[in-house]
């Protein structure tokens, strides 16, 4: 499994230019989109009135007042004013039991690696199909046990093909274990919503729990300021 931010919200050129003094001490540029986002529920300024005056109250003495507001936001269920805070990721070897499990996530959106229009036979373009080992899969015999019945699928798959099935009836063959990539995005809320349901603890099967904590490293790493929300 390999997961990278492929991209996330970030101030246009000419909002950076105009706010980039009052809200210089703000983390990054997803504080600044979900402070406008907030206040302007709750102000009878304008988002952008809100920014240019209430930033250092906000932002300044480490985030005190920020990290107030976003608690407060966060406990009274408020959330869809975190909408606004989008990531997007590219994502690769992951099982199509996963799959089936993330699309259950309507909020987040994903274009999949098709098996219809990819040939996975093993004298392919692609070698064949790669298949995600699941971690109860621990010792020899398993592994060695596993790994045949892995073959066994290719070899089906390949007669298929050879019989002239269609790659799209072919592959009715292949295992849940069969990796695909995927690009994924999904906005602020729906991340932190997926990881509380999907994290390590929460009884979700071990490959997605990784998945979550793959994501939610990825978004912190971005907007620093959200680590403490992932864990509410």
């Amino acid at each position: 499994m390999k997961i990278k931010l492929l991209a996330h919200s970030r101030l246009s050129d000419d909002a950076f230019n105009e706010f980039k003094d009052v809200c210089e001490d703000a983390i990054s540029d997803g504080q600044i989109i979900s402070l406008a986002a907030i206040r302007q529920c709750y102000s009878h300024k304008t988002a952008c009135e809100v920014l240019e005056s209430e930033s250092k109250k906000y932002f300044g003495d480490k985030g005190v007042e920020g990290k107030r507001l976003m608690n407060h936001i966060i406990k009274s269920g408020h959330t869809s004013t975190m909408e606004h805070t989008h990531f997007t990721f590219t994502v690769e070897g992951v099982s199509r039991a996963l799959l089936a499990q993330l699309t259950r996530h309507r909020q987040l959106s994903f274009s999949v690696q098709s098996q219809r229009y990819n040939k996975f036979s093993s004298d392919s373009r692609s070698g064949g199909f790669d298949y995600a080992v699941p971690h109860t899969i621990d010792d020899a015999d398993k592994k060695y046990s596993f790994k045949q019945m892995m073959i066994q699928a290719q070899g089906n798959y390949n007669l298929l093909i050879k019989m002239g099935v269609p790659q799209e009836d072919a592959r009715a063959v292949l295992p849940n274990a069969a990796t695909c990539n995927l690009v994924t995005s999904g906005n602020l809320r729906a991340w932190l919503e997926f990881y509380k349901k999907r994290k390590p603890g929460e009884g979700g099967q071990f490959e997605i729990t990784q998945f979550a904590e793959a994501i939610k490293n990825e978004i912190v790493i971005a907007e620093p300021w959200t680590e403490e929300y992932f864990n509410l």
